[in-house]
């Protein structure tokens, strides 16, 4: 469970101070920042998470399944084919499946 609870903080840190007003919009191809490709701002957030996961659970292989999960659930959030709490409960969901994975 410590496992989980650590996940949990690192998305946490991730997903709101380090990503910010800029990486939220920036990654957003609705609210495109111009001279800033979204496409970078989502995979350089992503792999914010990538590595916060690579991190705590030591497995490399993880990290990248965050990163590229990351990117599709936040660009689906993006594209309004989820909210904001579907897509806090699909990275949730992720971690537990990690902790499973992991142990």
């Amino acid at each position: 469970m410590s496992l989980l609870f650590y996940l949990l903080v690192g998305h946490a840190i991730c997903d709101y101070p380090l990503q910010g007003d800029f990486l939220a919009k920036a990654k957003n191809y609705h609210l495109a920042i111009p001279g800033i490709p979204w496409q970078q701002a989502l995979f350089w957030h992503a792999l914010m998470h990538g590595g916060a996961v690579a991190f705590l659970t030591h497995s490399l292989a993880l990290g990248v399944v965050e990163t590229i999960v990351h990117m599709g659930i936040d660009y689906a959030k993006c594209d309004g084919r989820t909210t904001f709490n579907q897509d806090q409960l699909l990275h949730v969901l992720c971690k537990v499946a990690y902790v499973f994975i992991a142990h």
